[in-house]
């Protein structure tokens, strides 16, 4: 059947083809930021502290283990100033500052292990949490205020456009 094509109509409609395909294989989208971690980022940034590198660690550890996004930086926040005066890579004061950690990021994931997983805190909302991390009455008003100043709980397209 192909002997009826001339060779020249085969090699034209080969050359449109082409262009076609090419256009069909769009290039990989790039990846979107969560919100959440652009606006940890800015916060960290004008705070001054190096954990703005771990903002993306904190909303996925906060994620896998059901916690508030916020919780876990403004608990570095109050007890550590954002990690400036962190030792033995704990963040968030953990075991009254006597903990040592391998890794600053280990400690983000340890704390939130427990804070979702271990008897004294599982099944607690976020006030529950702070008043079982911290019976000092001041202290869980201290904490959720950093949380809002972070940003909101439920940061959607409109705290985004805030952020940016």
């Amino acid at each position: 059947m192909l002997n009826f094509v001339p060779k020249e109509f085969v090699l034209v409609a080969g050359l449109l083809a082409a262009p076609v395909a090419c256009m069909a294989q769009s290039p990989a989208a790039a990846p979107v930021k969560d919100p959440r971690q652009i606006r940890l980022e800015k916060y960290f940034s004008e705070h001054h502290c190096a954990l703005r590198e771990l903002a993306a660690e904190f909303v996925a550890v906060a994620d896998e283990n059901n916690l508030d996004w916020r919780l876990l930086p403004s608990l570095s926040m109050v007890e550590t100033g954002g990690g400036r005066g962190t030792r033995n890579n704990n963040l968030f004061g953990w075991n009254c500052g006597r903990t040592r950690f391998d890794s600053p990021k280990a400690s983000i994931h340890v704390v939130a292990s427990k804070l979702s997983q271990s008897k004294a805190y599982k099944g607690k909302d976020t006030d529950g949490i702070l008043k079982t991390y911290n019976s000092n009455p001041r202290y869980g008003a201290r904490v959720k205020a950093v949380m809002e100043t972070i940003g909101s709980g439920d940061l959607g397209t409109t705290a985004l456009a805030a952020v940016n």
